[in-house]
């Protein structure tokens, strides 16, 4: 569990020092250069996933609570929603017209939902620790960054486009889901 503790510390740190140590991150761009930076910045974040990989792997499975939605569809819709919001982080699309973080509201979106579907400790860690990070980082970005400046609107076909691809990427990890992370996603079926 070790490993697992320490690369979800690794990867809200890494997360949170641009929200919370804005002046420190600028003096370290300007100490390396951005392109080193971002290099930096992404082995650290490489590094965090590897520790949680192999933390989950190596912790054993030991049950907390009986999930609520273990099994259930309501899982597979707000994954969908979490896979949309991540998405929509990125795309043109009126989403962010109305949530001002959509990528760190799918964040914890997944992570409720695995709450929901595991009651292992592992499981606590990991998606709980993911989870207090993605609130923790939108607080601390609208304190820094202030008054939330709303987008203008967009077509709709941006968001049908966005939420096309989504389901394409949402079906594609349900079915590959068991093989690269051991658990299958699909009980609900």
């Amino acid at each position: 569990m070790t490993w697992l503790v320490a690369g979800v510390l690794l990867w809200s740190a890494a997360h949170l020092f641009p929200a919370f140590l804005p002046t420190a991150r600028r003096q370290l761009i300007d100490h390396l250069g951005n392109n080193r930076y971002r290099g930096l910045f992404a082995l650290v974040i490489v590094g965090a996933l590897v520790l949680m990989i192999f933390g989950w792997r190596s912790a054993a499975f030991r049950p907390v609570y009986a999930p609520p939605l273990y099994g259930s569809v309501i899982v597979l819709v707000l994954m969908y929603l979490s896979f949309l919001l991540f998405a929509a982080a990125d795309a043109p699309g009126n989403i962010k017209r109305f949530i001002r973080h959509p990528m760190l509201t799918g964040a914890a979106v997944w992570s409720l939902t695995h709450l929901l579907a595991n009651g292992d400790s592992r499981s606590i860690v990991l998606f709980g620790g993911i989870g207090i990070w993605a609130l923790v980082e939108m607080v601390a970005i609208n304190r820094r960054d202030g008054a939330w400046q709303r987008p203008a609107p967009v077509a709709a076909s941006k968001d049908a486009m966005t939420a096309a691809g989504s389901a394409l990427l949402f079906v594609v990890v349900l079915f590959l889901h068991e093989y690269v992370f051991g658990v299958s996603a699909l009980t609900a079926l």
